[in-house]
């Protein structure tokens, strides 16, 4: 009888990409696939670990997960991702409950680690994050008409404040021929969106073509049959071109959206980060996005009390916020990394002005965010259908403004039965919290 092997799998959609590389191994290696944790014999937890919250997570899922090695059937749990990779000397010590770890460049071992834990030994694979594969088959998890795209991995921006770069290794982009063949691949399955994700996906192309090349890249993918929308995250706003945004704005099938985590916008706190950019760019990035694209939504991430933000860097921030420069905005209070160079920085800000700064922040992006939900009361929007809600007894589903498992959803009537997937013309009556409601027209 075949080994039966769950999943779960924690953090970003880059991880979740890797989740469906190992998935795939598994299924070739002729191991059953199971939904539910109850019904396995090896569970694997991929796990993220880029900030507090998220190894609490992991730690917390891994911790129930094991309840069932106690109680049920599970022989074994195999960790891989971001935390086994991080704490790869402490984890067995830390967590006795896990019996195999994987790294971010051993995800191809999983096979191995799954046999060796069902047969009762422990694996380790601790493979340098550059080992990992950049390509590989996938069992797509996202509903039938939108998946992620992974074009790069790691990151050599070096933030002060990010583990990343030590996680998952230096900056590579895939070759522009795999990541178009995998889109098609994705187009036949009957995936009308895509959604393209790196670390820093503005950056694609500079390793292997000598240039920024992310517009050639959505130029090709935009030419497959059956991609209706593509869909750009995580733009650094020092590496946004004056061609990328002329592809956003000319290329039909490129959804009106960029996301663009800026972190912060004064100066004093952007050098203290590392970061790239600095005010004077990132104003004139925006003003480039809204002049050349008329209506486009912008999405970013702010970090509030970074070591040494002071009063005037963050009522710098409020007011930038303010202006209603995003649509779209999430802040997070700092997470102090061991092993990031912020964590040793002088002037730590204490918890509770962090947790009140991020308060100010987001009811102030609630007006903005609510401000802007109104604007499009009247108007007709292209909405793709996600499914339908039993206890709204409505339809429901994402419009250009949208991304999958982040923003917000638009909840609609429809005269007829519509199938998942199936995009609409939706006018819009009403706003509801940070979703919008409306009918087919």
């Amino acid at each position: 009888m075949a080994i039966k092997v769950s999943f779960v799998s924690l953090g970003c959609p880059k991880n979740l990409i890797d989740t469906e590389r190992m998935m795939y191994n598994i299924n070739e290696a002729g191991l059953q696939l199971v939904a539910e944790d109850i019904e396995a014999d090896v569970a694997v937890v991929n796990t993220c670990a880029f900030i507090q919250s998220a190894k609490e997570e992991a730690i917390e899922t891994i911790l129930d997960v094991a309840w069932l090695k106690k109680n049920k059937s599970l022989k074994g749990i195999v960790v891989t991702g971001c935390l086994a990779e991080r704490y790869r000397e402490q984890i067995f010590e830390e967590l006795p409950e896990v019996d195999a770890a994987l790294g971010t460049g051993s995800w191809s071992n999983i096979v191995e680690a799954v046999k060796a834990v069902y047969n009762g030994e422990k694996y380790v694979a601790l493979d340098a994050p550059e080992n990992a594969p950049l390509s590989g088959d996938r069992v797509v998890t996202t509903p039938e008409h939108f998946a992620y795209i992974k074009i790069s991995e790691g990151c050599d921006n070096r933030c002060t404040y990010c583990a990343i770069p030590s996680i998952r290794g230096k900056f590579r982009s895939r070759q522009m021929s795999e990541v178009v063949e995998e889109a098609k691949q994705l187009a036949e399955l009957g995936v009308k969106e895509i959604c393209l994700v790196g670390q820093d996906t503005t950056r694609y192309g500079e390793d292997i073509y000598g240039s920024y090349a992310l517009d050639s890249l959505i130029t090709e993918v935009s030419s497959i049959p059956g991609i209706e929308w593509i869909r750009i995250l995580y733009c650094y706003p020092d590496k946004i071109t004056d061609s990328l945004i002329d592809v956003i704005a000319n290329n039909k099938k490129v959804v009106k959206y960029i996301d663009m985590p800026i972190q912060h916008i004064s100066d004093p706190v952007l050098k203290r980060m590392n970061r790239r950019s600095d005010e004077k760019q990132i104003r004139e990035v925006i003003s480039k996005l809204r002049e050349k694209v008329p209506g486009i939504v912008l999405r970013t991430s702010l970090i509030v009390g970074f070591p040494g933000e002071t009063k005037d860097d963050f009522n710098l921030l409020h007011e930038f916020v303010k202006e209603g420069n995003f649509e779209r905005l999430g802040v997070f209070s700092y997470s102090r990394e061991e092993g990031t160079p912020a964590y040793d920085f002088e002037s730590q800000v204490s918890e509770k002005t962090k947790e009140r700064r991020r308060d100010i922040l987001m009811r102030e992006q609630l007006r903005i965010h609510t401000a802007f939900n109104e604007s499009l009361i009247g108007k007709t929007l292209k909405v793709i259908c996600e499914g339908y809600d039993e206890v709204a007894e409505s339809y429901f589903g994402r419009c250009f403004a949208d991304a999958p498992d982040i923003d917000g959803k638009v909840f609609f009537s429809s005269p007829r039965r519509l199938k998942e997937g199936v995009f609409v013309d939706v006018e819009i009556t009403e706003v509801f919290d940070y979703d919008l409601l409306g009918k087919v027209k």
